[in-house]
């Protein structure tokens, strides 16, 4: 064996190779000062590159993504193709690890191109595995040791991280470690025993600390928003508005950031969409400020909101609550009667919320089946209510016929017991005061950016670049091979109108589903940046957020430019650089908030159906990958069914996103018949099989 600090020789016999790398082990932990009786070391065989090299060879820097069978992937950072790695050329790479590697390409013998590279260099070292306690026994000369080790459940690896110090870590504990390195020897030191790997209380952890999400304000914070939360309102500088205007919201929203007011005249419509002014409570170059930044996003979990903002903000001075008067940042839209904006006008002011609006309540209304207390509490707003809906569905179809792409997905609503275990797992339903909303916020937002980019004021855009041409060209080859009409699309520059068209036609055939998916995986990830790119889903050239402050520091930050530079005439130049960073750490939240938010949905399901275990259901295929068949339960959750357990011999089509076999095909969007095989917590997977 080889190994870079000494080379060992390997003997024929396995339990000989056995017990000279065990030796081999213990005098390494010796060197580094580790008890050898409690803790061992992985040894790594890299015995070097194996491809070609010279001519041709490409350097990438990206994260390493390990596999349980050794070799590995490079992640293309812009989207391409991920670079293959062998087992024998990681160079020690563990997952997640930033690494510099030189790969080339070629083709093989059935004309498909592939990739393959080596690991020169680990540029940024994963410093952190969450992961469960494990132990093995072992003899050593005279004596039986027992070491402890971590190996991560990610699933990426077997990797075994051996213990420093277990403290009080059993086996079966889950716990956070300090990745230490010695050469290709592996240890970890645990920083956090999260308990039982079984429970939720121990992965509920794991998953806030793989993303870092902060659930705790300091007391310095806490007293800072209770002290600037305590200012009292001042009129002076703002508008006081006098019009009817209210919040639209779910029932237990508490962060309620956005408040309307709509106006009909001969031109058209006026449009009021009032925004909490957070950035007068958030001051520039303060302590909240830098939370902001570093949080980056208000996180919504299935039982709880980690905020952004403390509570005196978030739930207090800033929410727009009813009877209350609110500093808000207020856009005036003047629309034509067709919904195009005319112009906008952004002002400091200090309304009053006339009501709560509940979405369902409002629901209920437009539908003619609300009851007569609903009818009681809204007796005010109905006409208002009206005119909204008019508008909302003008606004509907301006979207529709500029190409604004609608992937529709369903959301689960899981539904606790007393003691927090999931009871119910259902789909949310959207109606149409849920989309009114969304079409104001919208147009406020689209107006706003445009506002700012014509006077080239410092923004932080909302983003969303066209899909990449391969991924297009993927995409138009799967939709033809359904038997589609693609030649109305360039595969050189996508049209949100012609996607859009193709996923009408796709209702139309009764296979939304598979289209959907398709054109999701071909879509490029939307983000913030301080360089307008224009909004691709959308149809808009100019977007931004500019209507949700409270929890998000995008929103907050272009709050922040629209006082200094719009409505005090500070210099623009001041605030570019601000711009960058505020984009960059939004992106940074935004990521880290939908990972954590996904995994901790996926948790809740596990422990759902970990009490159906053997239950049959009828399943939609979801997704088809080299590696199996996800399947979509009509409550929304999704289970694998691994290719090793299909009947028969089966491969994976990619270009037609199929699973086959002589006598069978699996197509996305197929109904299957299966039976829950395995709910796997420390993961967050549920396994099927086909029944």
């Amino acid at each position: 064996m080889r190994n870079n600090k000494k080379n060992f020789k390997i003997f024929k016999s396995k339990s000989a190779r056995k017990a000279e790398e065990k030796r081999a082990l213990m005098k390494a932990l010796r060197e580094v000062g580790v008890d050898y009786s409690g803790a061992k070391i992985n040894v790594s065989r890299d015995s070097g590159y194996r491809g070609r090299t010279g001519k041709g060879e490409l350097v990438i820097i990206g994260t390493f993504s390990e596999t349980p069978h050794s070799y590995g992937f490079v992640v293309n950072p812009e989207g391409g193709r991920d670079i293959f790695i062998p087992g024998e050329s990681t160079s020690g790479a563990v997952n997640g690890d930033i690494v510099k590697a030189i790969y080339h390409t070629y083709t093989t013998a059935g004309g498909e191109e592939r990739t393959e590279g080596r690991i020169i260099e680990i540029t940024e070292p994963k410093r952190t595995v969450i992961g469960t306690v494990y132990t093995e026994r072992f003899r050593h000369g005279r004596r039986y040791v027992t070491e402890s080790f971590v190996i991560s459940d990610d699933g990426k690896s077997r990797r075994k991280f051996y213990l420093t110090n277990p403290l009080d870590a059993t086996e079966g504990d889950k716990v956070i470690g300090k990745i230490i390195r010695n050469g290709s020897y592996l240890c970890c030191e645990v920083l956090e025993n999260l308990g039982n790997s079984m429970s939720k209380e121990a992965n509920y952890g794991a998953i806030l600390a793989e993303f870092d999400i902060e659930t705790e304000f300091s007391e310095n914070e806490i007293k800072d928003a209770e002290e600037a939360a305590a200012t009292p309102i001042s009129y002076e500088g703002r508008t006081v508005r006098e019009e009817i205007i209210f919040t639209i919201d779910s029932e237990s929203a508490k962060d309620l950031d956005d408040a309307i007011s709509l106006e009909k005249n001969a031109h058209g419509w006026t449009l009021g969409v009032h925004i909490a002014d957070v950035s007068s409570y958030v001051a520039e170059k303060t302590a909240l400020e830098r939370l902001a930044m570093r949080r980056g996003n208000s996180v919504y979990f299935t039982d709880k909101v980690v905020p952004m903002l403390p509570p005196s903000l978030s739930n207090g001075a800033c929410s727009l609550n009813p009877g209350e008067e609110k500093y808000t940042l207020s856009a005036i839209i003047n629309l034509t009667d067709n919904g195009d904006i005319e112009d906008v006008r952004i002002e400091p002011s200090v309304i009053k919320s006339r009501i709560k609006g509940i979405y369902s309540e409002i629901n209920s209304i437009f539908s003619n089946e609300a009851e007569a207390d609903i009818l009681k509490k809204y007796e005010e707003l109905i006409p208002t209510l009206t005119l909204m809906r008019e508008l909302y569905l003008i606004l509907e179809e301006r979207s529709r016929k500029r190409g604004a792409i609608e992937l529709d997905s369903d959301e689960a609503e899981i539904i606790l017991d007393e003691n927090g275990i999931p009871k119910d797992i259902i789909k949310r339903t959207r109606g149409d005061a849920e989309r009114l909303i969304e079409q104001f916020m919208l147009t406020a937002n689209e107006a706003v950016a445009s506002l700012l980019f014509k006077k080239d004021i410092p923004c932080v855009y909302r983003i969303h670049e066209p899909p990449p041409e391969d991924k297009l060209s993927s995409f138009i080859t799967f939709t033809h091979n359904l038997g589609f009409d693609t030649s109305y699309i360039s595969k050189g520059q996508a049209d949100g109108r012609s996607i859009s068209r193709l996923l009408d036609e796709a209702k139309g055939r009764g296979i939304y589903a598979p289209l959907s998916y398709a054109a999701l995986r071909a879509m490029a990830k939307a983000e913030y940046s301080e360089i307008r790119k224009g909004h691709f889903g959308l149809g808009i050239k100019n977007y931004c957020h500019f209507t949700s402050p409270i929890r998000r520091l995008s929103d907050l930050a272009t709050h922040r430019i629209i006082h200094k530079v719009l409505i005090e005439g500070q210099g623009a130049e001041k605030y570019r650089g601000y711009a960058k960073r505020a984009a960059a750490a939004a992106t940074d939240g935004e990521l880290r908030a939908i990972g954590a938010e996904r995994k901790i949905e996926d948790l809740y399901k596990v422990i759902y159906m970990s009490d159906r275990i053997g239950d049959e259901y009828e399943a939609t295929v979801s997704s088809i990958t080299s590696f199996g068949i996800f399947a979509t339960l009509d409550n929304t959750c999704e289970g694998l069914i691994p290719i090793s357990d299909l009947n028969g011999y089966f491969i994976y089509d990619e270009a037609n996103i199929t699973m086959r076999s002589e006598n069978k095909i699996y197509k996305l969007g197929d109904r299957i018949n299966i039976k829950v095989s395995e709910a796997d917590i420390k993961r967050g997977k549920l396994r099927f099989s086909i029944v």
